[in-house]
């Protein structure tokens, strides 16, 4: 997958307004290295597939107009028969296409709630108000008494010191011991990299003139933002509470709700996402042959 297939791909996304995080051109982009994604056309529709590192190979949903029951059938079939996969699977489905195939003889349907995506009231985001966000304002407000900060939109003047940002994490993290993390390194990496041609936005916050925390997304339909990376400095204590709001404030108040993708079945990380009080959950499927 290359930059130049931008001007083919997102367009199809865009029509189709999904509301799955992983449906946009910036998401397939950079995460190839690591689930190696190919695309192929079938008349209008796009179709995606991948594979886990050192695991079997999958297929993303079918995305475009009218019936996907057919195509599905077939995408299914090339994994079985092409790519050797005994029980083949579409990951990441979404509801309108579980619903078109929910009671079809011919598919499985099965709910996966690791990969639901957590969506947000921008306006929640920004105001945090009430006892629910409690913990939030704590958070930002101990870092507000600490240090002196400022937010930026993130530039092109921003990014090596996003980069070094991410090193350290990834070497608190220790990456080079496992393969997911040093997928999303290598994401991040990407994704940065080509931040001006992927037109995506971000931010940062500077802590003394020196990046703490950056985010960056964009959009994924009409009334929704995606947060594809957000990263901080974990010796600071609050930055990830500020950098969440302050982003959403600079760049996202004109939409009216965020998301921010999925936990991935990790504890911590859905304590996290659940403590901002998502306004619903993006429900996501696995589809296989009956």
């Amino acid at each position: 997958m290359a930059l130049a297939d931008r001007e083919i791909i997102r367009p199809i996304l865009w029509d189709f307004q999904p509301e799955t995080s992983e449906m946009t051109f910036t998401n397939l982009f950079i995460w190839q290295s690591y689930y190696g994604y190919q695309w192929s056309l079938d008349r209008d529709r796009l179709v995606v597939v991948g594979a886990v590192p050192g695991g079997e190979a999958f297929a993303l949903p079918p995305v475009g107009p009218g019936s996907r029951a057919d195509l599905c059938r077939r995408v299914l079939g090339y994994l079985r028969e092409a790519c050797g996969v005994a029980n083949p699977a579409i990951e990441r489905a979404d509801a309108r296409l579980a619903a078109e195939l929910a009671g079809h003889p011919d598919f499985a349907v099965e709910p996966l709630r690791d990969h639901f995506d957590y969506v947000y009231r921008t306006g929640d985001l920004i105001n945090l108000a009430g006892g629910n966000y409690q913990a939030q304002r704590n958070h930002i407000n101990s870092l507000t008494r600490s240090h002196r900060f400022r937010y930026e939109p993130l530039g092109e003047e921003h990014l090596s010191a996003c980069l070094y940002l991410c090193a350290r994490w990834c070497q608190v993290k220790r990456c080079e011991c496992d393969l997911s993390l040093l997928g999303e390194w290598e994401a991040i990496t990407a994704a940065l990299a080509n931040f001006q041609a992927l037109q995506l936005k971000g931010g940062v916050i500077l802590i003394n003139d020196r990046v703490g925390a950056f985010s960056c997304g964009e959009l994924l339909n009409q009334e929704t933002a995606v947060i594809h990376l957000e990263k901080a400095d974990p010796e600071f204590r609050g930055l990830y509470a500020v950098i969440n709001q302050q982003f959403c404030r600079q760049a996202w108040a004109g939409v009216d709700l965020v998301n921010r993708e999925q936990d991935l079945g990790e504890p911590g990380l859905r304590t996290a996402k659940m403590a901002y009080h998502p306004h619903h959950l993006v429900e996501k499927f696995r589809i296989r042959l009956a």
